[in-house]
């Protein structure tokens, strides 16, 4: 089962941020990524999705190999190449994976305007050692909502508030 975790910051660039961060965090397999968005609620009163992977192109990418593939077995790999690309980009617009749009939408409606939010979906994580990654962020990090366990969701939010108090301590020395 994957692990929501939805962290709110006061600017967006800081949510784009800590998204670049995990993604460098999961190349070091500490945690493994099933979806990362950045919301952003502009000053207008609008909703921005940030999707971590643009679903229309990797379909389109995906379905070009395909049908190039199977054009090649026909003797036209062109329309082939340029059917499957079309078939692709259309199921990757249609596909949902991940995190829900109306979902993310209704979180990003909550959030101040002219702030953000990153909306995270987990595989696999070692919260300690992320979280001593993220540190630095702590201070304007606010846990919004999440699925885990009580207990696990306490835990995390007591390491976000350590992280906070000592991030400020340094600022303060």
């Amino acid at each position: 089962m994957s692990t929501l975790v939805v962290v709110g910051f006061p600017t967006v660039a800081e949510a784009e941020q800590v998204r670049r961060e995990l993604v460098d965090i999961q190349k070091e397999q500490l945690i493994a990524l099933d979806d990362a968005v950045v919301l952003e609620h502009d000053l207008e009163g609008r909703v921005h999705l940030r999707q971590a992977l643009n679903l229309t192109a990797a379909g389109a990418v995906g379905g070009g190999f395909w049908g190039t593939l199977v054009g090649l077995l026909f003797l036209n790999p062109l329309v082939g190449a340029a059917v499957g690309a079309g078939v692709g980009a259309l199921s990757g617009a249609l596909s949902d994976l991940g995190l829900n749009d109306d979902f993310l939408r209704e979180i990003g409606d909550t959030l101040p305007r002219g702030s953000g939010a990153l909306c995270v979906l987990l595989r696999e994580s070692a919260p300690d050692r992320v979280i001593e990654r993220l540190r630095a962020h702590a201070p304007h990090a606010s846990l919004l909502r999440t699925n885990l366990s009580h207990v696990d969701e306490d835990r995390l939010r007591e390491l976000l508030e350590r992280s906070s108090q000592q991030a400020e301590a340094l600022r303060l020395a």
